[in-house]
């Protein structure tokens, strides 16, 4: 087998695995030692941080028995089990997930660990030793000073700050801890610290900032050193208008930064360089700012140098003290944004030595960067667009439609470039993305582009790719891929709905999506993040604004429970995902707000609160009915959760309510003659089944129903945002996989293929490719397809009284339209394979099961056919421990 790069590994292992026959049984050891499900991070805030790690052991019936972690303060120590801040001791227990409960943890303190796992044969295996490092762990520990240049908010172009220190010894180690109201840029010595994009993440600034650790230890030299921080406006400063109202958010002012270096050195001293009187600053060449149009740049008016030590700073100015835009700053403890991939131009097109324009071939978010040589004061306008007008130019028509302009100085999704004229000069906006496929560059002057003067970076929130699917129907495959290019298009640090008319967090389309993304993508830290935000914007009577984070804008009509749901839903998805019940812990109080409130305004457990099954087909369902389902949903939610917590009073109260809502629904919905809901579109009768309204008795022939009643709708979908959540988990899960599988598999209109034979790489906002409205071509509201590949086809499930993947459900489907579909999934216990492909006398079905879990698998049944292990007739139902496992049904 040829050597995979470490990251790819864990990507394709299924399918080396699955393609490489046998594999030789044997423990590898204990991997992926994760804190706060990250790997070695630093800048830690949780004094009670989870730690985690994996069996990699490929025995059948692998297990951990009991477990035993050590961490102290230095690794040599550690390995001799000296000077140990805490022992666990042994436990017996096959949990791999725990809560820090030791001695406890100082600020600026790197911790190590590892973790000691008797096996099922009672062998003792360790781990390597692993660390984390805490952070401030609380605002009072900060040294700095809030600065910022002291100009208005209408000032467009980006304040540059830079400080000149001394290092006073043999540097041991350095940390730059850096928090900022808007967007920034950090450099030490002429160079950028870090590899991040759009740093610190979005946040509602006057109750939360988030600052950012980086280990600098090898940036700093003996002698003077030099840094320099540029601010963007981000979304504190929001100097475009919009229906959104950013322009007049409660927090906007000047952006604004805080800044502390600690260094460490050699003999066991401390020293903090911090922001403060002795910084300067200076306007520089980026002269405008804006996270939802553009930014421009001057090349003429560079400082060269501005950022190093020897640089003349005699006409910067003093800067400005600022109060800290909030006293809650907490670590940014998360996937940070980042160019994860360079796109280069699939082809190029001149008009004229004036205009070309650029196809990228596909739909991306993120950022163009070009190369060009030209005269000096040369304009360059770089306009990013999905779509192109009938003469081959870029069409902006389907994705400005909200932007609200004073004039034209600003125009939307266009960078603005202005050449110094001294040779090839490179240009790549620091503090915006946009959504495009194709960039058109128009010019002041003649200037000379080729195919390789502009490339594009896909920026996203650089979450880890944990999940896989490949079938024998193409269809299929680019579906699923166009579904993820959507999700991570619209990841920055929250879920968005698009990356380029909006940029919004709106919950229901984060909610949607939430299994698609927790299937594809090790998105936890990013979820959490968002989920602080909320808590953020809850108001005092539980209710949540439709948009998160918001200026204050979608706190109206609409805004119920089809949408800010996510303040249960995902929560509780992130334990059934990661077995991990902090999210729900964290937001137990806010959930039990909002469903009291929507109690509140409920009549005999019913409600009209919400928007609907946004941009349908052509059917439309009842408001009361879709909105109060789910209004159960998140009063079963949060009883489950009041069980799973201990709270006896609370669940006893939320379960009566949750069946108070069941049994308004059915009594005013159901019609039992028909096994019917409301008027028995597709939408109405899904989210009966998906979301366990209908009574048991009546499940299999409701879903009957709905296959029949998407055959009378020619085999296509007719469905909204709730619908598309719904429909395929619903016919899928009760006997009517082959349907569903059809739906999923349309490549004419409507449905997700139609997107796909007509060209799309991400999925689009409205299933009319034609329509006047909602028509933006990357949207992530109808995503749900992407996680039912897993659960639909691949039937990689989650058992909710084991979750986390402790126990999995496996309960694939052989559909006759494909004759093999491969799905894998990385779950917190190691990689799960479900693969099955068609043969001369029936099906294989190959199957892994990670170590220290176990799975309950149900094979569908074929007329006429058995199924087989090792050659002998077993039951289609069984229970399996850890390993791999070739079953043939034959």
């Amino acid at each position: 087998m040829s050597v995979i790069k470490p990251n790819l590994l864990n990507y394709f292992l299924p399918f080396i695995l699955l393609f490489s026959g046998a594999q030789s049984a044997k423990a590898n050891g204990i991997i992926k030692l994760k804190c706060e499900h990250l790997i070695n991070p630093i800048g830690v805030d949780n004094p009670n941080p989870r730690l985690s790690w994996l069996m990699d052991d490929n025995r059948k019936g692998a297990l951990q028995k009991a477990y035993r972690i050590t961490v102290g303060t230095d690794s040599l120590q550690l390995k001799g089990n000296m000077n140990i801040q805490w022992d666990t001791e042994k436990v017996n227990s096959s949990n791999s997930l725990i809560t820090y409960k030791g001695r406890a943890l100082m600020p600026f303190t790197k911790y190590f660990w590892k973790v000691d796992v008797l096996d099922q044969h009672d062998k003792l295996i360790s781990s390597k030793i692993a660390s984390f490092e805490m952070g401030m762990m609380g605002a009072e520990n900060w040294k700095g000073n809030w600065i910022s240049d002291g100009n208005d908010i209408n000032v467009r172009p980006a304040p540059y700050f830079r400080n000149v220190f001394e290092s006073s010894g043999q540097v041991k180690s350095a940390r730059a801890y850096i928090v900022a109201a808007g967007l920034y840029e950090l450099y030490l010595n002429g160079k950028k610290v870090g590899n991040h994009r759009l740093d610190p993440m979005y946040t509602r600034f006057d109750r939360r900032n988030l600052y950012v650790t980086y280990d600098v230890t090898s940036n700093i030299r003996q002698g003077k050193n030099a840094i320099g921080v540029i601010l963007g406006n981000g979304w504190y400063n929001h100097q475009a208008m919009a229906v959104w109202n950013f322009d007049q958010a409660p927090w906007r002012a000047r952006p604004a930064f805080c800044f502390d270096l600690r260094i460490t050195y050699t003999d066991g001293t401390t020293e903090t360089i911090t922001s403060g009187s002795t910084w300067k600053t200076s306007l520089g060449p980026i002269t405008s700012t804006n996270i939802y149009t553009a930014e421009h740049c001057d090349a003429r008016l560079e400082q060269e140098g501005w950022n190093k030590v020897d640089f003349d700073d005699t006409k910067w100015h003093g800067i400005n003290l600022r109060a800290a835009p909030s006293k809650n700053i907490v670590a940014q403890t998360m996937h940070p944004i980042r160019n994860v991939e360079e796109i280069k131009a699939k082809s190029l097109r001149k008009f004229n030595d004036t205009l070309y324009l650029y196809d990228l071939g596909r739909n991306i978010a993120g950022v163009s960067k070009i190369r060009v040589s030209g005269k000096k004061g040369t304009v360059i306008k770089l306009k990013h667009a999905e779509r192109l007008s009938a003469n081959g130019r870029a069409d902006l028509s389907n994705i400005d439609v909200y932007y609200r302009p004073k004039d034209d100085t600003d125009p939307f999704q266009t960078d603005i470039f202005i050449l110094k004229g001294n040779g090839e000069e490179e240009f790549m906006p620091l503090f915006n993305y946009k959504g495009f496929q194709y960039v058109e560059i128009t010019s002041s002057e003649p200037i000379r582009l080729e195919k390789k003067s502009l490339v594009a970076y896909f920026m996203h929130s650089d979450v880890p790719a944990i999940g896989k699917i490949a079938s024998s129907n193409p269809l299929i495959d680019k579906i699923w891929w166009a579904t993820n290019n959507s999700y991570l298009s619209n990841l920055f640090g929250l879920p968005t709905d698009c990356p380029q008319r909006e940029k919004n967090g709106w919950t229901g389309d984060g909610h949607f999506a939430v299994e698609t993304g927790l299937y594809n993508f090790d998105a936890l830290t990013v979820y959490e993040k968002w989920l602080g935000d909320h808590r953020d914007e809850q108001q005092p009577n539980g209710v949540l604004p439709d948009i998160i984070p918001t200026s204050g804008w979608g706190y109206g009509t609409a805004n119920g429970t089809d949408w800010t749901s996510t303040i249960a839903i995902i929560p509780w998805n992130i334990y059934m995902f990661y077995g991990d019940t902090k999210a729900l812990a964290d937001n137990y109080s806010n959930i039990k707000q909002y469903v009291d409130y929507v109690n509140s305004i409920s009549k005999d457990g019913l409600t009209t609160f919400g928007r609907g099954d946004w941009v349908p087909v052509k059917s439309t369902s009842n408001l009361e009915y879709t909105s109060s389902i789910y209004f159960y949903v998140d009063a079963d939610i949060l009883a489950k959760t009041a069980k799973l917590f201990d709270k006896q009073n609370d669940y006893l109260v939320y379960s009566a309510l949750a069946n108070k809502i069941k049994k308004a629904i059915n009594n005013k919905y159901f019609d039992a003659e028909k096994v019917s809901y409301g008027s028995g579109v597709q939408t109405e009768l899904s989210m009966a089944l998906q979301w366990n309204i209908v009574e048991d008795e009546y499940r299999l022939k409701l879903a009957e129903n709905l296959a029949k009643r998407v055959a009378a709708d020619g085999m296509h979908i007719d469905v909204g945002v709730l619908g598309a959540k719904a429909v395929l988990n619903a016919l899928s899960d009760n006997g009517q996989a082959e349907t569903a599988y059809k739906l999923a598999a349309q490549d004419t209109f409507p449905g997700w293929g139609w997107w796909i034979a007509n060209g799309a790489t991400t999925l689009h906002e409205n299933w009319d490719i034609k329509a006047t409205r909602d028509i933006s071509d990357n949207h992530m509201m109808f995503g749900e397809i992407g996680g039912w590949f897993f659960k639909g086809i691949g039937g990689i499930k989650i058992d909710e009284q084991q979750p986390g993947f402790k126990n999995i459900l496996l309960q694939p489907h052989f559909v006759a339209g494909l004759t093999h579909f491969t799905a894998s999934h990385e779950s917190p216990y190691g990689t799960i394979l479900s693969s099955w492909k068609r043969y001369a006398k029936g099906v294989k079905y190959d199957v892994k099961i990670p170590a220290n879990a176990t799975a309950s698998i149900t094979i569908p049944e074929i007329a006429g056919k058995k199924v087989y292990l090792n050659g002998k007739i077993i039951n289609n139902k069984l229970d399996m421990p850890a390993g791999r496992y070739v079953f043939e049904i034959r």
